[in-house]
């Protein structure tokens, strides 16, 4: 890798660091601002959702005009929005206002299709998906970073202060883009799909809400059952629409190219499992014991930092074996070794050095699954469309991920164990916690999941990469 791909990697990282650090950090802030504003929990939620939505939808679209106009404008107009939003979110006068704000921020999620577009062109293959890995192990680190230092700043100067230091460093990493980062592609004359545009935005957004609606709602409930069938019927024009299109948002035959559509399949399906991974041991850490292991949420974060960081050094090396051996022994090898964590999460986190060291087992899967895909999309693809294929592939990881929390918080409520407070012979309190077959039961949904993952895996169609940048099939 020569001087100029080192730099370039080193700012994109940075920027995905940045983006996961100030996501992550807002997290243990909400049941604060939810007191600050005297809101219920359900219209708290939202402080994540409205990013996650907004950042799902926009991921292909501002992969594709990047395509079309060039990867660092695009690039700058993703951060540009995300830095005015998050100056806004530290001043909001009221929740809707900060929800504004936050779906706002979902426009910077369009600097990760981006980023890895740039990746692909200013790095020969071989060292491609070496640099991938890197883009992703960054996200595990910005993620501990985020629970760790957010938790402290929180706690110490009020969630206020979260966005204006996250404002401060985005103020300056965009300086850094503006004045370092040059621009890359080959941009593709064409004119912009209106109408697929606004049934893919449209129809990703009903699902999404749906998705995150469905505990409070009810999954069957009259309402929330319409934002999924109209999402759904919105999704299903689209596809046909987008078939006659000229020039149309998604281009639907590269999007049936074989290792394309396992890459995206793939995607929804271990994404899934990641976030049941997360969501299952932040709450296990914290639960009163015998529940759980009764940590505070900045014990709770270290929990995972062993494991991200495990993720940040397996992540390079996981995408070297991507080039010299291909994507298919890795999704196979990230598969069983990510079984294998679920069922240690199972058999054995009766400590804390016993769950870090299962987190790490099912982490160094999950990492080895994570990296081939975006490999795949990016050589699979014409260089005119690896911004939009990137961009499709991150916002279906994204719906996997909105399914992953719901599926580990819905098993939660439904397996719960009672504990009574006693003094003397008198009951004080009587509380209901998730109790052990709660978890025992998300770690065994994770498994089945992995386990489709690794039928889904084994279609794919083997290559290496070679020096001069042409591929091997095998």
């Amino acid at each position: 890798m020569d001087r100029k791909g080192r730099e370039v990697l080193l700012l994109l990282v940075w920027g995905d660091l940045l983006i996961n650090y100030v996501e992550t950090m807002v997290v243990p802030a909400i049941p604060t601002i939810q007191n600050d504003f005297s809101v219920s929990s359900t219209l708290a939620s939202w402080i994540t959702s409205a990013f996650i939505i907004v950042g799902a939808v926009v991921s292909p679209i501002f992969g594709k005009l990047a395509d079309m106009y060039g990867r660092k404008r695009m690039y700058l107009i993703s951060l540009g929005g995300y830095l005015i939003a998050v100056a806004l979110a530290g001043f909001s006068p009221s929740i809707y206002a900060l929800i504004t704000a936050r779906a706002i921020q979902g426009v910077g999620y369009g600097i990760f299709p981006v980023g890895l577009a740039i990746i692909t062109d200013v790095l020969p293959p071989r060292d491609v998906a070496t640099a991938q890995g890197l883009l992703s192990g960054s996200v595990g680190i910005g993620t501990v970073l985020g629970l760790i230092v957010g938790s402290y700043i929180d706690q110490s100067l009020g969630w206020q202060y979260a966005f204006h230091t996250a404002f401060v460093l985005s103020l300056l990493f965009f300086l850094l883009i503006l004045f370092k980062l040059k621009d890359t592609g080959v941009r593709v004359k064409e004119s912009i799909d209106y109408v697929g545009t606004t049934l893919l935005t449209t129809g990703m957004v009903l699902i999404l809400v749906y998705i995150t609606e469905g505990p409070t709602l009810g999954w069957l409930s009259p309402e929330n059952v319409s934002f999924l069938v109209t999402g759904m019927v919105l999704i299903l024009v689209f596809i046909p629409a987008e078939l006659r299109v000229r020039e149309p948002l998604v281009d639907m035959k590269l999007m049936r190219i074989r290792n394309v559509m396992v890459a995206n399949l793939v995607g929804v399906v271990s994404s899934v499992a990641l976030m049941i991974m997360y969501f299952g041991i932040i709450y296990y850490a914290q639960l009163p014991p015998p529940f759980g292991l009764g940590l505070d949420i900045f014990s709770a974060g270290l929990t995972l930092a062993p494991a991200t960081v495990v993720m940040f050094v397996v992540g390079p090396v996981v995408g070297k074996l991507t080039g010299e051996a291909g994507p298919k022994p890795l999704l196979i090898f990230g598969s069983v070794t990510s079984i294998l964590g679920f069922i240690l999460l199972i058999l054995n986190r009766g400590t804390s050095q016993a769950l870090v060291e299962d987190v790490i087992v099912a982490g160094t899967g999950m990492i080895s699954i994570i990296i081939p895909l975006i490999n795949m999309i990016a050589v699979s693809l014409p260089e005119t469309a690896r911004g939009i294929g990137l961009g499709v592939n991150t916002l279906l990881r994204n719906l996997g991920a909105s399914i992953g929390p719901v599926l580990a918080t819905s098993i939660m409520s439904s397996y719960k164990d009672p504990y009574v407070l006693m003094l003397g012979n008198q009951i004080l309190d009587i509380s209901f916690f998730p109790g052990r077959e709660a978890f025992n039961v998300m770690f065994e949904v994770a498994v089945l999941v992995i386990l489709v993952n690794l039928g889904i895996s084994l279609l794919t169609q083997n290559y290496k990469l070679k020096d001069k940048g042409r591929n091997i099939i095998l």
